[in-house]
């Protein structure tokens, strides 16, 4: 029994040694452990690389303290290079990878040519009857229409063709009266002239009133001849109809010369004139193609669509274009403002978003690919190509392939872009320096911010919640309370500052609400928050306190602040994975 006790002991022993023995022994997996980025590089790891911050090459908002993959587009990330920071918010960084992955493609901006200044404006419309063509067939007396002779609309009909027959009392008595007037032409002179005149006036002819003498019998029908040759364009009488005199029969139109109606935009008027050649095609001919001089253009402008109309006129002897087709061609414009010193640009390296313009510059000589955002105005279009009145100069070198996607990562990581033109970066603490306006700022502007601020708390609670849902709808509701603000009660700079805090509010409070997850509702829920501490700071409440409280472990320990009616830590960055993280930093 004590030898298998000694036995026991000796085990146990052992198996001490061997669990000290692990403790005590380097991490080999983490010492020697090799890893390869995406590009198949090894990353050589040091003791330094405790503190190593990871990203995405992709995607540089994404921040984490550990080696994975990113979260977004699931490429391996790699360690963030620190020679990226930047402080100008105007300015996106990018390394070489993610711009090659962004397809990014520049050009040097050029004086305009001469290719250019004569270039071609893009019109689209379609072919037309020419309405000085258009005549309308009538009846010279009253009566019915006794048989008809052209049935249907789209008929040829030559002019003095029979068209119809017409049965009229009024010509019964006037043959009548023109029988009795040549009986007593010799008592009464004169007479007999007045009642020719009149069934004259009736576009009777000579050979008519000659054989009603001859027969010396009245008529009660006659003959309607066709005025003009064309096609039939509306038939506005049937069999039995009684008309009245110079009553319309059918409207006439000739094909022989047709117009074009053209629409062309507001922007290209100014390059269009009277006499221009505009050439065309029509996709009922495939290719072949027309030419035609603009004979008018329509002094008024369309309100919704921005275009004006022209006109040209095309001889139509061969009837190959019919009424009603469709076209597209375009015109050799002259541009009126275009000059050997304008600034011209591919139309693909302009962003626009109905507001603004804009253009990204890439800056030189810098170490990584670095692209400024240049808000531009613009001015004539043509082709693929567009004028630059203000915003860059000749020389500088833009994106034309890529914009987009730079674009949209200057946006996620809260640069100046597109659709956030007034986001506030955080940057620097000490550059942070809000003005205050508390003094001079209405106690009903106070109230509103109230209400606005209870609205970003209801979104804070959401997010504690870890509910996005909820964050939404709380979104929404804070999005719709900045619409009740009155920003006219704040006058000079006060107004002006709340206009760049409301443009960040409402920029971060949409992205909220057109995302379902969660960790980037909080990532635009940081930014928000910094336009609602600005704003409470600048102009204040009238009646309640609210709290600024910190969590240094948000944002991949870079740290992210929030607003609380209370000083009870529940921190909306982490909800229940981390719900007591944070400290007041201020009282508001």
């Amino acid at each position: 029994m004590s030898t298998y006790k000694y036995y026991l002991l000796g085990i146990i022993i052992l198996f001490v040694g061997v669990a000290i023995g692990w403790i005590s022994k380097p991490n080999v997996h983490t010492e020697m452990q090799e890893n390869f980025d995406h590009t198949g590089s090894k990353i050589e790891h040091s003791h330094d690389d405790i503190e190593a911050i990871w990203t995405c090459s992709m995607h540089p908002q994404i921040r984490q303290n550990e080696l994975g993959i990113c979260p977004i587009c699931e490429m391996d990330l790699i360690p963030l290079d620190n020679s990226l920071s930047n402080d100008d918010p105007t300015v996106l960084q990018m390394t070489e990878t993610a711009a090659k992955l962004a397809q990014v493609e520049t050009t040097t901006v050029g004086e305009v040519s001469m290719a250019y200044s004569t270039s071609s404006i893009k019109v689209d419309g379609t072919v037309e009857l020419d309405e000085s063509s258009i005549n309308s067939q009538s009846s010279h007396l009253g009566g019915r229409i006794e048989s008809i002779h052209v049935n249907f609309e789209g008929e040829y009909v030559k002019a003095g063709q029979k068209i119809a027959t017409i049965y009229s009392t009024d010509l019964l008595a006037a043959t009548q009266e023109l029988i009795t007037a040549a009986k007593f032409e010799d008592k009464v002179p004169g007479i007999k002239d007045a009642s020719i005149q009149k069934l004259k006036n009736w576009k009777i002819s000579d050979r008519q009133i000659q054989n009603i003498f001859t027969s010396g019998k009245p008529i009660e029908t006659i003959d309607i001849y066709a005025d003009h040759s064309g096609y039939v364009l509306n038939k506005k009488v049937s069999l039995g109809d009684y008309i009245k005199t110079g009553q319309t029969l059918y409207t006439i139109g000739k094909t022989d010369r047709l117009w074009l109606i053209m629409n062309v935009y507001e922007s290209d008027l100014g390059k269009v004139r009277i006499g221009q050649k505009v050439t065309f095609t029509t996709p009922s001919l495939g290719e072949t193609k027309f030419t035609a001089n603009i004979s008018y253009i329509e002094p008024l402008l369309n309100p919704m669509t921005r275009t004006g109309v022209i006109r040209a006129e095309i001889a139509n002897t061969r009837k190959k274009l019919k009424p009603g087709m469709l076209l597209k061609g375009h015109i050799r414009a002259i541009s009126s403002t275009a000059i050997s010193t304008s600034v011209v640009v591919p139309k693909s390296a302009v962003l626009w978003t109905g507001e603004r313009s804009v253009v990204y510059v890439q800056l030189p000589d810098t170490e990584v690919p670095s692209y400024q955002y240049r808000e531009v105005t613009i001015g004539d279009q043509s082709g693929n190509m567009i004028s630059i009145l203000e915003g860059i100069e000749n020389g500088e070198t833009i994106v034309t392939h890529g914009a987009f996607a730079i674009d949209a990562a200057a946006q996620l990581n809260n640069n100046m872009s597109m659709m956030n033109k007034n986001v506030s970066i955080k940057k620097d603490e000490h550059d942070d320096v809000v003005p205050n306006y508390t003094e001079e700022t209405p106690e009903d502007f106070k109230d509103q911010l109230d209400a606005l601020v209870q609205e970003y708390i209801s979104l804070k609670d959401a997010l504690v919640l870890t509910d996005p849902n909820a964050a939404t709808i709380a979104t929404n509701e804070l999005l719709d309370q900045t619409k009740k603000i009155d920003m006219q009660l704040l006058q000079g700079e006060a107004h002006m500052y709340w206009m760049e805090q409301l443009g960040v509010i409402t920029a971060h409070a949409i992205k909220i609400t057109e995302s379902v997850d969660v960790e980037e509702q909080r990532n635009q829920f940081d930014f928000l928050s910094q336009g609602m501490i600005s704003s409470l700071k600048a102009f204040g409440t009238r009646e309640n306190t609210y709290y600024v409280l910190y969590c240094p472990m948000a944002k991949g320990n870079q740290g992210a602040d929030w607003i609380s009616a209370e000083e009870q830590i529940r921190n909306p960055y982490f909800g229940d994975k981390m719900m007591k993280c944070g400290s007041v930093k201020l009282a508001l």
